[in-house]
């Protein structure tokens, strides 16, 4: 089995965050994993934003988080789990990425 890539924190540009947050699925997927209190298993987001995912494409999403900086994804068995990289994040990027999240989940409730 292949190593999963994290970037170090230097290595995370705003850039990389901005397009891994361009898509809806990724953007939720991030804010459900941040307002959670534990890792989560990528099949918990089988069915984000009211729609069934093949997991695949689910796979796609985390990838892009992951290569983003912005999650931390472990192998247990045959499962990841995945947590945020929130405090890493604030420390290098200040309140940016809590503000995006923010601001997506107000234009949520909004639209």
């Amino acid at each position: 089995m292949r190593t999963l890539y994290h970037p170090n924190i230097e290595e995370i540009t705003v850039e990389g965050i901005l397009h891994a947050f361009s898509d809806p699925v990724r953007i939720d997927i991030f804010a459900s994993l941040a307002a959670s209190e534990c890792a989560k298993n990528c099949s918990t987001f089988l069915n984000i934003q009211k729609q069934a995912l093949p997991k695949s494409t689910l796979s796609q999403h985390f990838r892009i988080l992951r290569e983003a900086g912005l999650i931390r994804s472990e192998r247990k068995g045959v499962e990841l789990i995945n947590s945020t990289r929130c405090e890493e994040l604030k420390d290098r990027f200040g309140p940016m990425v809590l503000a995006i999240i923010e601001a997506y989940e107000k234009q949520q409730k909004a639209g």
